[in-house]
């Protein structure tokens, strides 16, 4: 079941809002890294190219208070959005009310008004169908290309559908696509790399995947919440004693299922949790008292990448490690060059995008993609 895309719509001599996800970092007002506008362009470039047509582009950024921070202003990405597009930009002073809706309705054919941030107004959060109302005020057509912000039922993703004609960008549609096939056909061997910290955090995507996976790998402070069930020494390695019968019931279900499940058998551990602390290298499952495994040892990541390497399907959400810490980033770098060079079909939850990929995964309907399904 795909999505409707902008391909679907005839989008001559019609204005165009487009919900992109800007939240690019930024310092004293510079973009500091632009893929999330880059990764929109196909999209924006597309609509701009229709005859007659024009574009409204509007996103969040950042978490503004209930004052407009200026730090957290759109108009500080008017010019590179004008630079990357090559054409006349103008920034809106809000992203709604009567001076945007005029603003709106002059628009000319190839140029683009950057609406303010969506999140200056309470109400985009709280998916307040007024506000979704004065959104659709100011287009013809509304097009999704934030998967990031999928997962959330707010006015400017999931509010903005009952009001206007909706699809899916080019961006949003790629990642759903991805996401489809892994879940309703995915491609044997299919491995799944399930990091993080907690368990808790996790649990829902292991059980969701247990019927469709030939492996699993569970990495990161997770793990060892596992390694404990199966009666192995942990040390002072992170552990959630509330999730033992969960943990167990996940091992026993796979047993059952014959999945393979893949846990550190030997681990980088240092004597605290800083980045100055002094990485140990211990070559077992059993981590010492005293110690707490902050990464996965050699023999783990060979093993991993020996089924990422055969793997015609690998999903892969969250490190293996405290990879903040560089002295322990090694397992997570390692195992994310082996996804880069897997020739199969590859998919990597995280950062902005990750609660979105997660509730993918967990199988749970996005608000925003909903919407936009055929």
């Amino acid at each position: 079941m795909g999505v409707i895309t902008v391909k679907d719509f005839d989008l001559k001599n019609k204005r165009v809002l487009v919900r992109v996800d800007f939240n690019v970092p930024l310092k004293d007002g510079v973009i500091t890294d632009d893929t999330r506008m880059q990764r929109a362009l196909p999209t924006l470039k597309y609509i701009l190219e229709q005859d007659g047509a024009s574009l409204i582009v509007m996103s969040h950024l950042g978490r503004p208070s209930e004052e407009r921070e200026p730090q957290f202003s759109l108009k500080q990405l008017e010019a590179h959005l004008a630079e990357i597009c090559g054409v006349k930009v103008t920034t809106a002073p809000d992203c709604v009310g009567a001076e945007v809706e005029k603003m709106a309705s002059e628009l000319k054919a190839g140029e683009i008004l950057l609406l303010e941030n969506t999140r200056y107004h309470k109400a985009e959060k709280k998916n307040d169908a007024a506000f979704a109302a004065d959104l659709a005020k100011l287009a013809d057509v509304y097009v999704n290309d934030a998967f990031g912000a999928a997962h959330r039922a707010h006015a400017s993703t999931e509010g903005i559908t009952k009001y206007l004609p909706a699809c899916a960008g080019f961006l949003m549609e790629k990642e759903c696509l991805f996401f489809d096939k892994v879940l309703e056909n995915p491609e044997s061997p299919f491995v799944a790399i399930i990091g993080g910290a907690k368990v808790s955090s996790k649990i829902a995507v292991l059980e969701s995947l247990i019927d469709k996976c030939n492996t699993f790998v569970i990495g990161g402070g997770m793990a060892y919440t596992f390694l404990k069930v199966q009666g192995h020494t942990i040390g002072n390695s992170l552990f959630e004693e509330e999730f033992i019968e969960t943990a167990e019931k996940f091992l026993k279900n796979a047993e059952k299922a014959g999945v393979e499940v893949i846990l550190p058998m030997d681990h980088i551990v240092a004597s605290e949790f800083s980045e100055n602390a002094e990485p140990e290298a211990i070559d077992s499952v059993d981590i010492p008292d005293g110690k707490l495994a902050m990464d996965v040892g050699p023999k783990t990541v060979a093993a991993i990448e020996d089924r990422i390497a055969s793997a015609k399907t690998v999903v892969w959400n969250g490190p293996m490690g405290v990879f903040e810490f560089d002295k322990f980033a090694k397992g997570t770098l390692d195992v994310a060059n082996a996804v880069a060079d897997c020739a199969g079909t590859t998919v990597v939850g995280g950062g902005d995008s990750v609660g979105a990929s997660l509730e993918y995964l967990e199988g749970k309907a996005l608000p925003g993609v909903v919407a936009l399904r055929k």
